[in-house]
């Protein structure tokens, strides 16, 4: 683990996302609440605030952080889903990873929760695909004048 006692406590945010690629009649399901395994985007969110909040049980070099403030967020579209997970703390090393990880996890979820609907004849995801994971923002301090809120 990289020693970080030497560096200050600031204000830390990072803004992760991320989408999964479905069948339109997958999309729509979801949309309009006929997933069997129920509410798809209240499933996704409690996702990603668990997978931020073990973000460093996950990763082994990643630190245990004091999460202030977890928000998330869900976009279906005609074929995709996109989820936005932004991470606040006051510490010593960024969250970008507690951020990552939730998006990872709720991206999961949603897979989890519609793979019935995506499966081939054989059994397979041909079209099914998690992609663009990244970090949209991350900011560091107060008052940094990149700063702004998605």
């Amino acid at each position: 683990m990289i020693n970080i006692s030497e560096k200050q406590i600031v204000r830390r945010e990072a803004v992760a996302s991320g989408k999964i690629k479905l069948k339109s009649e997958t999309v729509n399901a979801i949309k309009e609440g006929r997933v069997k395994k129920g509410d798809v985007f209240t499933s996704a969110k409690i996702s990603a605030l668990e997978g931020v909040k073990e973000a460093w049980q996950r990763m082994p070099y990643c630190h245990q952080i004091p999460i202030e403030a977890i928000d998330f967020d869900m976009e279906v579209q005609n074929d995709h889903v996109t989820v936005r997970c932004s991470v606040e703390a006051e510490w010593k090393t960024g969250v970008e990873m507690d951020a990552l990880s939730g998006v990872s996890s709720s991206l999961l979820t949603v897979w989890d929760m519609v793979k019935y609907m995506e499966k081939d004849e054989t059994g397979n995801y041909p079209s099914t695909v998690i992609y663009d994971i990244k970090v949209d923002q991350k900011v560091k301090g107060h008052g940094n004048a990149q700063r702004k809120r998605i």
